[in-house]
């Protein structure tokens, strides 16, 4: 169990809990802001509802809030922007800096940083949306293996996200992914089980097995479908969950991740794992994953809420 030091309430001071914003996952940001707040105001923390959407980043300043903790999900608030900006403000804030922020965002850099590393990640391609040629899609698929994932490079919750296994779809799902992202990845499809880990204070927290009858673990199945299982203990075998918690934290540290965050991943048929993408700012739902895998560690949600809340004093 990773443990939280007690702290008086009044020792965080002023504390907005930013979340809502303007990305295509503000409708998820605002169901785990919303937790997180009422977790903290059970606490006795001074905290306070903040959404960059209605009102202007200066007004942390003008209404001497001590520091954030971030609840934004997407691009600007887990991609290194808001970060930033608080950095000018001199404001301390919860979870990975401005570098983490950006490359666990960006499922392209994420994947060529592991490469580098020897880190285990699928076989892919990339699309650039001012050159891409629709008649390479049939070499790509036959590189591939014939069944690919289409993503936006910079997108989350698996929106713009598309499962094909021909040339033609794999077209079609390159050009839907272009309305989010210049930048588009296409990943060998992985045939096996997903994963989850999640990381709190360099700590890798009990796995989490995802399992849907759906073509893959996309939007509808993470926030919308009753038939999605989720497994916590996940099944591995002890040396199992030993390897995967090992190549969570060094993944999450080769992005620059820090505080907290969670990894995915697959494990194909043979029983290897392969990296998908990383999250400086997962889901915090009293459904999400990384309070479920929490809880599998004997931490309450208000434990967890306080542990992220928490990161942020590492920047006082």
């Amino acid at each position: 169990m990773t443990n939280v030091n007690p702290l008086a309430p009044s020792a965080y001071g002023k504390v907005a809990v930013m979340f809502g914003g303007k990305s295509a996952e503000r409708e998820v940001s605002l169901l785990s802001g919303n937790a997180v707040l009422k977790s903290l105001l059970s606490l006795g923390i001074d905290a306070h509802r903040f959404d960059p959407a209605e009102q202007a980043i200066t007004e942390l300043l003008k209404q001497q809030f001590s520091r954030v903790v971030i609840m934004l999900h997407g691009r600007g608030g887990e991609d290194g922007t808001m970060q930033g900006a608080l950095q000018l403000l001199g404001i301390p804030y919860t979870g990975s800096g401005v570098l983490g922020s950006a490359l666990c965002m960006d499922k392209i850099k994420s994947k060529q940083i592991w490469q580098t590393l020897g880190l285990p990640t699928a076989q892919y391609e990339i699309a650039v949306k001012s050159s891409f040629d629709a008649g390479s899609c049939e070499a790509i698929m036959a590189r591939l293996g014939n069944e690919v994932m289409v993503k936006p490079a910079q997108e989350g919750s698996s929106i713009g996200m598309t499962k094909v296994n021909s040339a033609q779809q794999l077209a079609t799902a390159i050009q839907d992914a272009f309305k989010y992202d210049e930048h588009v990845l296409i990943e060998q499809f992985i045939q096996g089980s997903e994963f989850t880990v999640s990381l709190l204070n360099g700590q890798a927290l009990p796995s989490i097995r995802m399992s849907t009858p759906r073509v893959f673990y996309d939007y509808t199945a993470k926030y919308q479908a009753d038939s999605t299982q989720y497994f916590c203990p996940s099944g591995l075998s002890a040396e199992q969950e030993q390897e995967l918690g090992t190549l969570s934290i060094k993944a999450f540290s080769a992005l620059s991740g820090s505080g907290w965050g969670r990894i995915d991943f697959m494990q194909d048929k043979g029983g290897n794992f392969y990296l998908l993408e990383a999250n400086t700012v997962p889901g915090m739902t009293e459904k999400s994953l990384v309070p479920m895998a929490a809880k599998q560690a004997g931490m309450r949600f208000s434990d967890l809420s306080l542990a992220v809340l928490q990161t942020s004093m590492e920047r006082g």
